[in-house]
């Protein structure tokens, strides 16, 4: 009796539960962090039989150098900004914007492109939206087409290097190449999926972009925090160098956030509280839970459906179709489950299938709200600056972004394995 009831839970109630997980995480009933309704649902999970022990440790095991590189890299987006380096940023965009809409959204792709980059693209939502915000203030310009940009290339910018986003963590360690190589076959990609928002973006919001600033551009101080600089900078090369010997590059991570928050602590900037805040261990908690979760959806059944639609090889169409499905699976469970289910599938076929498919979950999520949580995250941002997404206007960009965005990326992937390797 108990053996039936657990089997028919492992077939229907391991996706009732990563969809309960989802929608909370969407949701956040009372403000409750993602962890509080999944962590119970990967306990469920468990005891139920729908993931053996062995797979759960497994799992943990795989994902605990990642959450360990997510925990460094938050907490170093954080002292910058303590730093005052996205204040910085604001500042030189106004001022080398010189109150002009669409120089200013030059301005923007760049610093969004490069702060995803190099800092993830929690740092783009959380830390330099706002700093948009108040630019725009400054400036008299109409805030829509900066503040859509921060949200679309929180996902799309995000393509470049491992450390952009919990996604390329993940493909990073499945596909086996090095930071460098990884980043070489990526950048070409990188830049055409931006040129493409770019390009969309100055025709869709051509009103806005043209329409006069009603305020005269307010000069603002724009101290460089030179140490803060410094110490992503050595983070970066701490990167590449852990692995191109092997280290783990969590290590540069949480070396970096160290220095930094020493330094801070020096000068009473920061408290350890604040660190710990920073590192957000509700989040990560999330993170490994959801894992959990789908790989008992994965175990049972879901990996057997979708193996038959995974296309095979490293051609440009199977890669266009592996993409494509990445995609599709990401607005429809969110772009970090989709991952967790395709790399088992697609790791085999080589680097180039688990790179589509990075492809596929970073620039797909701009279609849909739910498509990624970094989304959701930009939504409450922007309800925090009294601030409404029309959900219509929000998918008709998506829909002229996206597919072009995608075709285009996948195509230059392909030619990046040609020329680089992979």
């Amino acid at each position: 009796m108990g053996w039936v009831l657990s089997t028919s839970f492992a077939e229907v109630g391991s996706i009732g539960l990563l969809v309960t997980v989802l929608v909370c995480a969407v949701v956040r009933p009372r403000g409750w962090p993602e962890a509080v309704v999944a962590l119970p649902a990967a306990g469920l999970v468990l005891v139920a039989g729908a993931i053996s022990p062995d797979h759960a440790h497994e799992e943990a095991l795989r994902l605990g150098p990642v959450i360990g590189f997510l925990a460094g890299v938050l907490v170093l987006a954080r002292l910058c900004d303590d730093e005052g380096l996205f204040l910085a940023c604001g500042a030189w965009m106004a001022r080398t914007a010189a109150g002009r809409p669409r120089r200013l959204l030059v301005r923007t792709f760049a610093l969004a492109s490069v702060t995803t980059a190099v800092l993830s693209l929690d740092a783009t939502v959380v830390l330099l939206t706002p700093v948009v915000f108040a630019t725009t203030t400054r400036l008299g310009i109409r805030p829509k087409p900066h503040v859509y940009a921060c949200a679309h290339l929180s996902n799309t910018a995000s393509l470049l290097l491992p450390v952009s986003n919990l996604t390329n963590l993940l493909a990073f360690t499945a596909c086996g190449l090095s930071f460098t190589r990884f980043a070489a076959v990526m950048t070409l990609p990188w830049l055409v999926a931006i040129g493409i928002e770019y390009a969309v973006f100055r025709r869709f919001f051509a009103a806005d972009l043209d329409a006069r600033a009603q305020a005269r551009p307010v000069r603002a101080p724009s101290k460089t925090p030179v140490f803060a600089v410094a110490t992503v900078a050595s983070t970066l090369i701490g990167f590449v160098v852990a692995s191109a010997v092997g280290i783990d590059p969590a290590w540069a991570a949480m070396t970096g956030a160290l220095v930094l928050a020493a330094h801070a602590l020096a000068r009473r900037r920061t408290t350890v509280r604040a660190i710990v805040r920073a590192a957000s261990l509700p989040f990560l908690a999330f993170v490994l839970a959801l894992a959990i979760v789908v790989r008992a959806v994965v175990d049972n059944g879901l990996a057997a459906g979708l193996r038959h639609l995974v296309p095979h090889g490293t051609s440009l169409p199977a890669l266009l179709g592996v993409a494509a499905l990445a995609a599709v699976l990401a607005n429809l469970i969110n772009n970090l489950p989709a991952i967790l289910v395709l790399l088992p599938l697609t790791a085999p076929t080589g680097p180039g299938a688990v790179l589509a498919v990075l492809l596929g979950v970073n620039i797909g999520p701009n279609l849909t709200y739910v498509g990624s949580l970094a989304t959701l995250l930009w939504r409450r941002v922007l309800h925090t600056h009294d601030t409404d997404v029309d959900i219509g206007e929000f998918t008709r960009l998506g829909l002229l972004t996206t597919p072009a965005a995608l075709l285009l990326a996948v195509s230059a992937l392909w030619i990046s394995l040609q020329a680089v390797g992979g």
